[in-house]
Order: C-alpha cells, then sequence, then structure tokens
C-alpha cells in the first residue's frame, strides 16, 4: 500500500472511530474498542474496503499511533481524539515537569485569555517533547510551541491521562500554567 493510499485509509478510519462510528453502524464498546472484522465489514459495505494487512500496516505504521488494538488482537480503538462519548478507560497518570502543545499563531490571544480548551473532544493533547508538539501544530501551518508546566497542574490537582502512543490528555490547561505565549 503506498503513502497515499494508507493516509486516505488512516483519515476514513479517524473519522469513525473517533467521531462518526455510527455512520458505519458501530457502536463504541467499553473502552472504545470495536471488532476487527466487524470494522472491516462496515468499512467494505460503505465503500472503502481494507484488508486486514491494510489494517495492520496502518496500525503498525502510523507514526503517530493513533490506533491500537486490544491483546488479542480481535478489537481496534483510537487511542485519543473522541469527540463522540467514550470512556477510554485510562488510569490518571503523573505526567513528566513540562508537556508541549502546538498551535497556530491565530489561536494564541484565545489562548492567553482561556488556556487550552479541549473544545469539542475529550481532552486536550499534549506531546511529551516539543518536536512531536511541532509537528502536530504544524498541521495548520507554521506551529508555535507552548510549554505546559505538568508538575504544578498535577501538583494543584489537575489528572492527567497517558494514551496508549505517548500522547498526554488533561481536561484543560488554565493559562497560568502556559509558557511560550
Amino acid at each position: 500500500m503506498d503513502s497515499k493510499q494508507a493516509t486516505r485509509l488512516s483519515k476514513f478510519l479517524s473519522l469513525h472511530l473517533r467521531h462518526r462510528p455510527a455512520a458505519l453502524g458501530l457502536i463504541l464498546q467499553e473502552g472504545g474498542w470495536v471488532n476487527v472484522d466487524g470494522l472491516l465489514t462496515a468499512c467494505a459495505a460503505h465503500g472503502t474496503p481494507i484488508s486486514l494487512p491494510q489494517l495492520n500496516e496502518i496500525v503498525e505504521g502510523n507514526y503517530k499511533k493513533r490506533f491500537a488494538f486490544d491483546a488479542s488482537g480481535t478489537r481496534i480503538r483510537a487511542q485519543q481524539g473522541h469527540s463522540v462519548e467514550v470512556d477510554l478507560q485510562l488510569a490518571p497518570a503523573v505526567p513528566p515537569a513540562v508537556l508541549y502543545h502546538g498551535t497556530a499563531p491565530a489561536a494564541l490571544p484565545a489562548i492567553r485569555h482561556e488556556g487550552l480548551q479541549k473544545m469539542g473532544r475529550h481532552h486536550v493533547h499534549l506531546s511529551p517533547d516539543a518536536e512531536t508538539a511541532r509537528r502536530v501544530g504544524a498541521r495548520r501551518g507554521q506551529p508555535h510551541i507552548l510549554t505546559v508546566d505538568a508538575a504544578a497542574m498535577h501538583a494543584a490537582g489537575l489528572v492527567f491521562y497517558e494514551s496508549g502512543n505517548g500522547v498526554w490528555l488533561v481536561d484543560a490547561v488554565p493559562p497560568q500554567y502556559l509558557g511560550g505565549l
């Protein structure tokens, strides 16, 4: 499978595993999981056939590790980024002292005033290093990288979660914990 096709199929899976599972007739199970066979059948029935080898390649080959199989390999889920109601069953975790967030410069005035908000998703996504934040933020042009005083947030009682692909999740980041504004 070429990279263009892999990207197209990855975006299709992201849309349906994170935002619109019902559009494929899928129901996210506890933890956000769906049966792999059911997913592949639904994809084919909706005009986007994906083979099991292609699905494996998408899961294993995606540098962001957006998707994960369960231990048995019979279920799949998106690691984070859902806009539909789902409990990913992540345990609270102690974050590193500093985390990072890449954003578009146009968003900075609102961020200065309100901090980072989850908007239509379940959590704010934070990166463990500046380079990852830069890649994430570059989706919308030249990124601006913010630092997050995660240690101070955690000490203040804010709860962090780490997804299976190393993305740190939190409900919001108040502006007083942001640097690089």
